[in-house]
């Protein structure tokens, strides 16, 4: 998938600006990294069925590569959909920033950042925004955040059958502060357009004390077998959970829009050991959830790998899956999308 693309990038890496970059992709600049990391990138948005010969093709098109790698789930060897890439010359990771950054990829817009080594500054910059007007686009977007920081990563969520804005999207500045000035200056105003003052605030992920209660209900129900309702969780949730014996299977489910069951999401990567309960406490603080599902294997009864979760409310819907996709539970990366009907049935 790279052979073409490769041919095209000559040109641009010989004759292109530096600091421009391809379109639906923030110029990312050297001003933010450190001298230990200008050489390392990370890579974002991957297509699943990109070898690592042809991601590291691709990079290599831009300079000599001291090492590359595509991140893979350790016991399927399926794609997690990132890499990172360390070149030699701190010059050519800028220029494959600059060259390759909101290239796309098939379905896919690769987005191409330096590896930032992690630190509070930087960590829970990633901002919700909703009742943008149905006319913003990206850039537009982009632009009215710009004026509080670097930019990123951005996002507008639209229908997937019309195309048309949905009115919600995610902002990660480079900075936590940063996302901070943003909430404070556009949180309840009306931009150009709106009918309605906009909401902005954190898309928040779990906070590590959730993620090591997580693990250690993970671990102690690791050999108790599923076999009913979770009455103790009908309290914590605004809607009772459905039991899951009595749960319809959410094959047929189409999700390109909302359905009677509410939106359905699509989470893989779990552990053999998931359950239940992991998917409800994952999600429920994000808002209504109405079932969860877990898919086991029928000798084992160990998860596959893969499960459900409907949520009635498609906004709290879309936060949840921008906060946990990525999220790290365990030793896992987990991979979180609205169901499709391409995807594995329940």
């Amino acid at each position: 998938i790279v052979t073409s693309i490769i041919s095209t990038m000559e040109t641009q890496v010989s004759n292109g600006p530096s600091g421009t970059s391809l379109p639906n992709g923030p110029v990312i600049s050297t001003n933010g990294a450190t001298d230990d990391s200008k050489t390392n990138l990370i890579v974002n948005y991957l297509p699943q069925n990109m070898t690592q010969e042809e991601f590291k093709s691709l990079f290599g098109s831009i300079g000599e590569i001291e090492s590359c790698k595509l991140v893979r789930d350790k016991i399927t060897g399926q794609s997690l959909g990132y890499g990172f890439v360390n070149y030699v010359d701190p010059n050519d990771a800028d220029k494959a920033i600059n060259t390759l950054n909101g290239l796309k990829l098939q379905t896919k817009t690769i987005k191409v950042s330096y590896a930032r080594p992690s630190s509070a500054s930087i960590r829970d910059a990633n901002l919700y925004v909703s009742g943008l007007p149905k006319t913003m686009s990206q850039k537009d977007m982009e632009q009215l955040f710009s004026q509080y920081g670097r930019i990123i990563t951005s996002r507008i969520l639209v229908d997937q059958v019309t195309g048309i804005s949905r009115g919600v999207g995610f902002i990660r500045f480079d900075k936590r502060n940063e996302a901070e000035e943003a909430i404070k200056g556009l949180n309840g105003q009306k931009p150009l357009g709106a009918a309605e003052p906009i909401t902005v605030k954190f898309a928040n992920n779990p906070s590590q004390k959730t993620g090591q209660a997580l693990l250690t209900q993970l671990y102690q129900t690791a050999a108790r077998r599923y076999t009913g309702p979770l009455h103790h969780q009908t309290q914590r949730f605004r809607f009772s959970p459905i039991t899951i014996d009595s749960m319809t299977s959410l094959a047929g489910v189409n999700l390109t829009g909302p359905t009677g069951a509410g939106w359905c999401i699509f989470v893989y990567n779990l552990s053999p050991e998931a359950d239940e309960s992991v998917l409800w406490q994952l999600f429920g603080p994000f808002g209504a959830v109405t079932n969860v599902k877990v898919i086991r294997d029928f000798t084992t009864n160990k998860c596959k790998g893969f499960g459900f979760v409907t949520m009635t409310n498609y906004d709290e819907a879309a936060m949840a899956i921008a906060s946990l996709n990525g999220y790290r539970l365990g030793d896992r990366v987990l991979q979180v999308s609205f169901k499709t009907s391409k995807q594995h049935k329940a």
